[in-house]
């Protein structure tokens, strides 16, 4: 933990425009390592790597993870940055976790908490101005800019909905979608409803999660 945060003031402009830190980096390798230390028929989809070569008729267990999800908010300090890990076996969903490690937050299959009933709705920080006025009335509002973060706000019911309409990579979602799941919240991706399935990682997803 404090060799990660010791990093997040080293970082770079990513092609996209958007950050990576030496703290991401650290991050996956150290993930990578842990990956290959399990033996063959392991493969970790994460953000900084090419992900292309991936199928399940190549590969038993896909261990999908963001080392660190939430860069631009690590890079400035704030402490709601994450992790996300989400496990499938031949295609099957095992396990996931949502790690909040500033926060001392932890969510994984299996966990129960309390649950609140709140009239928050959380949007994603990629929404332009215009989405932002076309928003519907009688809610309150949060972006915070932090995928798990928000999962986690949404599966506990402190947020009453959280939403990402421009569409985000499977590392960003899948751990939050399964432990909402578990948590029976309803899930819909790109309009239909979500049921566990594994996402491919050469595309973007558009969901909306209901507690």
């Amino acid at each position: 933990m404090y060799n990660v945060i010791s990093l997040r003031d080293k970082k770079q402009v990513k092609s996209d425009g958007s950050y990576v830190s030496e703290g991401d980096l650290l991050m996956e390798e150290k993930i990578m390592e842990f990956v290959s230390s399990l033996g063959t028929g392991y493969y970790l989809i994460s953000e900084e790597k090419d992900n292309s070569d991936f199928t399940f008729d190549k590969w038993d267990t896909a261990i999908v993870v963001d080392p660190i999800d939430g860069t631009e908010n690590f890079v400035s300090g704030l402490k709601e940055w994450g992790v996300g890990v989400s496990v499938y076996q031949y295609g099957i969903h095992v396990e996931s976790l949502i790690a909040l490690p500033e926060l001392d937050i932890y969510l994984k299959s299996g966990d129960t908490f309390p649950s609140y009933n709140s009239r928050i709705y959380g949007i994603s920080s990629s929404l332009s101005k215009k989405d932002i006025e076309d928003l519907e009335v009688g809610y309150e509002y949060r972006i915070i800019g932090c995928s798990m973060y928000n999962m986690y706000n949404v599966i506990t019911g402190s947020y009453t909905v959280f939403q990402n309409p421009k569409g985000v990579s499977v590392w960003d979602i899948l751990p939050g979608f399964n432990l909402a799941l578990e948590n029976n919240c309803n899930v819909i991706v790109e309009g239909k409803k979500y049921n566990g399935e594994f996402l491919p990682p050469d595309r973007k997803y558009r969901f909306r999660i209901e507690h």
